[in-house]
């Protein structure tokens, strides 16, 4: 009585590319890596932790602070340094070379004082 019926569902499906939907046009022009590269060198990231924190302190990074930041974290992560210090005259940033991100920041009569742990190499500007 509960037999599956083998003939019922023998019937062949009907697919033609009239039913076939493309999810998204395909990229025309520059490759993964090309774009991959260009957004990988938009520079050093703050996040948003850290531009509030700067913003409260008001530690203030000149642009060619922040170029000398960028060079010295590229540096660093080429030399295996996953998480930097940066201490600059009057801030420290703790940063993420492995991401090219600022994680937090303070100001050095702040910092005085405080163990900074995770951390396996310093960029001193």
């Amino acid at each position: 009585m509960n037999k599956i019926n083998p003939g019922l569902h023998q019937q062949p499906l009907s697919i033609t590319n009239a039913n076939i939907k493309p999810k998204s046009k395909p990229i025309q022009g520059e490759s993964f890596k090309t774009v991959f590269e260009n957004v990988s060198d938009e520079g050093v990231k703050v996040s948003k932790h850290a531009q509030k924190r700067m913003e409260e302190r008001n530690i203030q990074i000149s642009e060619k602070q922040w170029e000398q930041i960028e060079q010295k974290m590229t540096e660093a992560k080429e030399k295996g340094v996953t998480d930097s210090a940066v201490v600059l005259s009057d801030a420290i940033l703790l940063a993420s070379t492995k991401n090219e991100t600022i994680i937090t920041a303070m100001d050095r009569q702040e910092a005085t004082g405080h163990l900074f742990t995770n951390v396996n190499g310093t960029i001193v500007l």
